[in-house]
This record gives C-alpha cells, sequence and structure tokens, in this order.
C-alpha cells in the first residue's frame, strides 16, 4: 500500500515519490499519507507528517499508541520528530536516505536514549522496490 501511494504522488501530482500507511494496534489501516510538497507548497507535508495527521484525526487523538507506521523511505529529522512526539510505536521503512534519514543513516533521531519515546524499528523493508521508484522519479525529473 505504501509503494502505491508513493507512485500516486508523483503521477498524480509530480511529488517524489514517498508513500506511507499507519496501522492501529490491531492491524487495521487507519491512515495513508503521499508528499504532498507539490501539491499543498509546504515544505512539511512529507507523507509520514500526511499520514500522522490523518491518524490522529482518525483516533481523535495525537498520541498514537501502539500504532506502526510503515513508509517508503527512510524518515527525515522532521518526520523522525513527529514519530516522537506522536508516540507511534513501531516504524517500518524501506530505502535508506543517505543524504537527509535520521533513523540511521545520517543522524538516528529515533533510537537515541535520550528520545521522549521509544520506537521498535524495521528498516529496508522493500528497499529495492522503494529505491527504485525513487530513482525513476529522480532520473525523469534531472
Amino acid at each position: 500500500m505504501a509503494l502505491a501511494a508513493a507512485e500516486k504522488a508523483w503521477r498524480e501530482h509530480g511529488d517524489v515519490p514517498v508513500g506511507a500507511v499507519i496501522l492501529d494496534p490491531d492491524g487495521v489501516v487507519i491512515a495513508t499519507g503521499v508528499n504532498k510538497r507539490e501539491l499543498e507548497h509546504d515544505p512539511t507535508a512529507h507523507a509520514e507528517i500526511v499520514a500522522i495527521r490523518a491518524a490522529g484525526a482518525a483516533l481523535d487523538n495525537w498520541r498514537l499508541d501502539g500504532c506502526t507506521l510503515i513508509v517508503t523511505l527512510e524518515p527525515c529529522a522532521m518526520c523522525a520528530g513527529a514519530i516522537l512526539q506522536s508516540r507511534i510505536a513501531r516504524l517500518v521503512f524501506g530505502a535508506w536516505d543517505e543524504k537527509g534519514g535520521a533513523v540511521g543513516s545520517v543522524v538516528d533521531l529515533v533510537r537515541d536514549p535520550r528520545a521522549l519515546s521509544k520506537v521498535e524499528v524495521s528498516a529496508g523493508v522493500l528497499a529495492e522496490r522503494s529505491s527504485a521508484l525513487l530513482k525513476e522519479f529522480f532520473s525523469h525529473s534531472r
């Protein structure tokens, strides 16, 4: 689902293809998000932020205790901060972001011992597919 959402972001409004899905503690999809920076002219409209906002609205609560965020690209510092602030329990991501990743590539904010909450991380899930989509996007945009 996150990969399909990522492709939609690119094909429908020319945004960097990153998609996110949030599952509730029972594994039910409660929110999806895609990059909407170009569409909304908003630098904070990353797929993770869009999904976190939708999940908060769906649960009528900013605390996403027990929820899982699945995203196609390693979160940046802004998104890692939002993950911690929202109390998401698990993060699953695909491709690594060697330039701006904040979950192990450049820095590791979510596993910092001083972090406000603890996040279980599974990295590199379907990384090749996520990375291929990003490479295809950037080869067309340059």
